[in-house]
């Protein structure tokens, strides 16, 4: 089954225009909200690529150099702990979409209502070819501000379903209008949801003069089915000065931004279009159609609740030539007297 519902998006995607493109695994790391996963690199010594959190980067800049349509069934990989909806290592339906100024100056770029609509679109034609028995509660799916859903239902995934022990209903809904940042244990400021996302328009200003943070709200959605966050998504930041005033915000000092997101500043100068996307995650998607309790029972080679794996006895010690190659020591932590 879960072949069969990658195929159907693949396949849907396909009609629809989109291009499938892979995207590195050995990246950069960069602050993203969750730890990285590292790589030492012998021809480098001493520095260190990173395993994607997302493509998040990598499908901005294909938005920048001229793709319309981009999408790709992506690994993404966050070192983080382990719970019955999430694993070390992960597979998102990544997609990205933007419409490019024409030549007769008739400018049409994308809007959230663009990736809504064709978000929907895929998962009511899923439900109906691939999940006959279930039945969607409401089309079209509701939209909840984000305020709204924590004051009504106490949370950012609220579950609507009228019955919920009847496992063939489906009750999606669109959380929308996150707030951008949020205070973090040291009176600073982090992102809520995502760095790259826009603010809504009416908040440019309050972005650019780093005024009223705590009331901007960010041009963000997130896909909620029974009670699960099920995709996110976002209009996203082109304008290379209002991103480098949100790492400011977030307490990056100029030379820190540039070191670590130059390569998107500086392609963002050449004039990105307006786009935006969501990435739903196929692991879940299976999970809550399949009326399964946990990820686990749809992966096919899961790990542990602490990350290991079993069957390869991973992670594993590594032999010390190859640790001498990479020119990595490994120190013993010794105990305290």
């Amino acid at each position: 089954m879960r072949h069969k519902v990658i195929k159907f998006f693949r396949d849907f995607l396909d009609k629809e225009g989109f291009a499938e493109i892979e995207t590195p695994m050995l990246t950069k790391s960069t602050p993203e909200g969750s730890r990285d996963f590292i790589v030492p690199s012998r021809l480098q010594p001493g520095k260190f690529y990173a395993l994607p959190q997302s493509p998040q980067q990598y499908k901005q800049l294909l938005m920048a150099s001229g793709l319309e349509k981009y999408f790709q069934i992506a690994r993404c990989f966050r070192d983080e702990d382990s719970r019955g909806d999430r694993q070390f290592e992960h597979t998102q339906l990544d997609l990205e979409m933007s419409f490019h100024t024409q030549l007769d100056l008739e400018m049409s770029f994308v809007e959230r209502e663009d990736v809504l609509d064709l978000t929907e679109r895929m998962f009511i034609k899923m439900i109906e070819v691939l999940f006959p028995n279930k039945k969607i509660q409401d089309i079209p799916f509701p939209r909840i501000p984000y305020k709204e859903a924590k004051e009504k239902y106490n949370s950012d995934k609220p579950d609507l379903r009228k019955d919920k022990n009847n496992t063939d209903v489906l009750s999606f809904c669109w959380i929308i209008d996150f707030p951008f940042f949020q205070k973090t244990e040291d009176g600073g400021w982090t992102f809520e949801h995502n760095p790259f996302s826009a603010q809504r328009p009416e908040f440019i200003q309050d972005v650019l003069n780093k005024k009223n943070i705590g009331k901007i709200v960010a041009n963000q959605y997130d896909l909620v089915l029974n009670g699960m966050e099920l995709a996110s998504g976002g209009i996203r930041s082109h304008d290379p000065k209002v991103l480098e005033k949100v790492f400011e915000i977030m307490g990056y000092k100029k030379e820190e931004i540039w070191e670590k997101f130059g390569h998107m500043l500086t392609a963002f100068q050449f004039g990105t279009p307006p786009h935006g996307g969501i990435a739903p995650g196929i692991d879940r998607i299976v999970t809550i159609l399949q009326n399964e309790p946990n990820i686990r029972e749809v992966i096919a080679f899961p790990k542990t609740g602490d990350g290991r794996d079993f069957m390869m006895q991973a992670p594993s010690e590594v032999d010390k030539k190859q640790l001498k190659e990479l020119h990595i020591s490994i120190t013993k932590e010794t105990k305290k007297k």
